[in-house]
């Protein structure tokens, strides 16, 4: 059992009627448990399944990649070249709106995303009465240093994670990036409690999923007809050599070893705060995710048995607000 396990044991209650979960336990959902019920969901996956000697080739074929973390990294495209030196002059405590909106006009496509953030609901109520907001250094202004930081992070991860070919990379990647959003906000969000640096848990969050994208791919390539694998051992494996990818790739593309350290450790007993904060952030992502897809109800005790008060406010918080 896991340090994730241990944190939220001990709540009753009946388990949810998920695919994949067994039923009658008083216990909280374990971490294999989510992840089959969001396998299942993400990759539509139903009877029949693939035969268990192809579910073993798929998980060799990840197993090798994990030795070879550039041979995993090149089934993904590379964050843009502009996004670490906007990172760069993000790290000053003091950020200069003027420097950084000139950085930001050599890609209008960053620009839009800026003014599209700063006229979100989530912001403009509180701060703002007037007009929408049109010029880039007010912009930059309200979204303050770290909201930058996390719009940039989202912006260079989006086509790293969403753009895919193949049946069920195609289908997975836009709902996976989409959990990744919200497990990045989650793990932020959480950090702070357990004194982990928010913006290193927001940058985890994103990173998490690359692995799991990769394996989609290696899935399509192995699964040229309908059966797909979806054994709870398959499950295992194909999220723990997921995990080892994102965190070699994190590590290959150079990001903080805080984070690339943060995602290896994530399922790991000994796992330090950044982990916790991804580890729980991560859960939340994938419970609202089956939640918003109607999947399973937001009361039910397979959501919410053993969450504290913090995760479940932050379980809200994760609710679509456009």
């Amino acid at each position: 059992m896991g340090w994730l396990d241990k944190l939220l044991g001990g709540d009753a209650g009946a388990k949810a009627t998920v695919p994949g979960v067994r039923q009658g336990d008083a216990s909280p959902a374990t971490a294999l448990e989510i992840d089959a019920a969001y396998y299942r969901w993400l990759a539509a996956a139903r009877p029949p399944r693939a035969a268990p000697q192809l579910e073993v080739r798929i998980l060799d074929e990840l197993a090798r990649l994990a030795r070879s973390p550039g041979a995993g990294a090149a089934l993904v495209p590379r964050v843009p070249e502009i996004i670490p030196q906007l990172m760069r002059t993000l790290r000053s405590d003091e950020m200069n709106a003027a420097d950084l909106s000139r950085q930001l006009s050599a890609d209008m496509v960053l620009v839009a995303e800026v003014y599209r953030e700063a006229n979100r609901p989530a912001y403009l109520p509180r701060y703002h009465s007037g007009p929408p907001i049109n010029s880039i250094q007010a912009a930059i202004m309200l979204l303050g240093q770290n909201g930058m930081r996390m719009l940039l992070a989202r912006v260079a991860f989006r086509p790293v994670v969403s753009m895919q070919s193949g049946r069920l990379a195609r289908r997975a990647a836009p709902l996976i990036w989409r959990q990744s959003e919200k497990s990045a906000l989650a793990a932020s969000l959480l950090a702070p409690g357990l004194r982990a640096n928010a913006f290193e848990a927001y940058l985890a969050g994103l990173m998490e999923n690359v692995g799991l994208v990769v394996a989609m791919r290696i899935v399509d390539q192995h699964c040229a007809d309908e059966a797909l694998p979806w054994s709870d051992p398959f499950i295992a494996g194909l999220f723990q050599h997921a995990r080892i990818l994102s965190a070699q790739i994190a590590a290959l593309w150079e990001f903080p070893a805080t984070v690339a350290e943060a995602i290896g450790q994530a399922a790991r007993e000994d796992a330090g705060p950044l982990a916790q904060a991804l580890a729980l952030g991560g859960r939340l992502g994938k419970l609202r995710m089956l939640v918003d897809a109607g999947q399973i109800a937001a009361d039910d005790p397979f959501v919410i048995d053993g969450l504290g008060e913090t995760a479940l406010v932050v379980l809200a918080q994760l609710e679509d607000d456009e």
